[in-house]
């Protein structure tokens, strides 16, 4: 007996994914980007919104849930702890009086706080999804504590993207990768470089990211105090592709952040095979094994970071140890790892 397909069999599942889809603009390959094309392989997929003007993006993401309101099957929501916040929980609730399925993702490494200052609009979006996803076991537990069921699915990289320089000798040539906002702390990049300067007189820093707030004018200020001119350079935004051939001139990779979940520069920057010397805010105990995968410090600690730092370069066998074990690890992000756990949910 042969079984004929009936239309719905045949019906390819389509997906509207909500979020900052501003790549184009800004030319920072966000998550948004890699997953929705990484996604468009198996499902229809819509992405929305490339609107720069916050309030326009919210409407361009309300009109086309109500536009393709039934067409779709699942809305995913990129959901952050700040302005976004209320992103996600508008569109949350158009999603549940349509009668949609909403993922929400969670990536907002203050989300957290977030579930405890807006208790109830918190309860509102997760309690009635379909789903909640966080590319982070630190998420997945704080939202497990208030009682929300959560996913753990990795942020996803395409490993073979990402050339392992394989380093013999390592130099206090110094690599940040994040944009210039207070919650990444750039100005202690140039904190831990003035010290670290103190040992190494060639020591140098490089700075790459966009340029989101009054930070970036007091990471400048800095350098000027500290006289350090020559030795740091600012690009402003780069892509993926020429921040990594650019990586292959440092030999630490540091992160200042004060709050963070699962950062993809993080990742990106084990896959790499560049050492990591990070602070230890929100989710990164959760993604870095501390002096196995890289090194953690406290935040906001600028001497730490240094002393650390001074470490890794006086034993260079260990951390090409280390650049090894975070390469293992990056490669447990590849799509080929990560996509069967995104099949099984949107199924």
């Amino acid at each position: 007996m042969v079984m004929r397909k009936t239309k719905y069999m045949n019906k390819q599942i389509s997906i509207l994914y909500i979020g900052n889809n501003l790549s184009n603009k800004t030319g920072y390959n966000a998550t948004i980007a890699v997953l929705s094309s990484l996604l468009k392989e198996r499902y229809k997929v819509t992405v929305v919104s490339n609107k720069s003007n916050k309030i326009l993006r919210l409407v361009d993401m309300c009109w086309t849930v109500f536009e393709c309101r039934n067409q779709i099957d699942y809305i995913l929501i990129d959901t952050f702890s700040t302005i976004n916040f209320y992103y996600a929980f508008i569109v949350s609730q158009m999603a549940r009086f349509l009668k949609i399925k909403y993922i929400p993702i969670l990536h907002g490494g203050n989300l957290p706080s977030r579930l405890k200052n807006s208790e109830h609009l918190s309860k509102m979006i997760f309690a009635n999804s379909y789903a909640n996803v966080a590319p982070s076991n630190y998420l997945k537990n704080a939202f497990n504590q208030k009682g929300f069921r959560v996913l753990f699915i990795p942020n996803v990289l395409t490993i073979s993207d990402y050339n392992f320089k394989s380093r013999e000798c390592f130099y206090p040539n110094l690599l940040w990768v994040r944009a210039f906002d207070k919650t990444y702390n750039p100005v202690m990049a140039i904190e831990v470089l003035n010290q670290l300067k103190q040992k190494y007189p060639k020591a140098k820093l490089c700075m790459i990211g966009p340029f989101k707030d009054k930070s970036h004018q007091q990471t400048l200020d800095k350098i000027k105090e500290f006289a350090l001119e020559k030795d740091v350079e600012i690009t402003g935004v780069l892509p993926k592709e020429v921040w990594g051939q650019k990586s292959e001139d440092f030999d630490i990779f540091i992160n200042t952040t004060n709050f963070d979940n699962t950062p993809v520069s993080i990742m990106e920057a084990m896959a790499l095979g560049i050492p990591i010397v990070s602070t230890n805010a929100g989710g990164l105990p959760f993604l870095i094994n501390d002096k196995n995968e890289g090194v953690l410090t406290n935040k906001g600690d600028a001497t730490q970071m240094a002393k650390e730092i001074v470490n890794l370069l006086e034993n260079q066998e260990q951390t090409v140890q280390m650049c090894v074990n975070a390469r293992k690890k990056a490669e447990s992000f590849d799509w080929m790892s990560v996509k069967n756990q995104w099949y099984s949910l949107l199924k």
